[in-house]
């Protein structure tokens, strides 16, 4: 009798430990390789042909990423938010085979008096060496 429960429960812990393993292969996240330099571009920096897309789509939260050749611009806006002082932090950028990955977090205005009564449309952007990869936000 316990070696037909054994028999039952071995192959369903086999399954749980194979999910449990294969999550990093689920999400789809690759294996970091090293972190990328990066330059935080202020805004009077910014390209015009980028100011002109950020335009285009502050409403919304996105993502982009922009080439002139040298460089490649990583875009992320948060949308509309109804006050300001927020702000951005760059969590990591880093290069995996395949891709470039940039993780990102909006902060909160830290106190009453940073919130300012006018909507705000958050956004940074991300400047790095030209690389002939995908970016992805995980």
């Amino acid at each position: 009798m316990k070696l037909k429960k054994l028999c039952t429960l071995l192959p369903m812990l086999l399954f749980c430990l194979f999910l449990l393993n294969g999550c990093d292969k689920i999400s789809g996240e690759e294996a970091k390789l090293s972190d990328l330099d990066f330059t935080v571009v202020s805004n009077e920096n910014i390209q015009p042909d980028i100011v002109k897309l950020i335009d285009e789509k502050k409403e919304n939260p996105f993502q982009m990423t922009y080439s002139d050749g040298n460089y490649k611009y990583i875009v992320v806006g948060y949308g509309k938010q109804e006050t300001g002082g927020y702000s951005i932090q760059v969590k990591e950028v880093y290069d995996t085979e395949n891709t470039i990955c940039v993780k990102t977090a909006l902060l909160g205005p830290e106190s009453e008096d940073e919130k300012l009564k006018a909507p705000s449309y958050p956004f940074i952007v991300i400047k790095i060496q030209n690389m002939d990869k995908t970016v992805t936000f995980p």
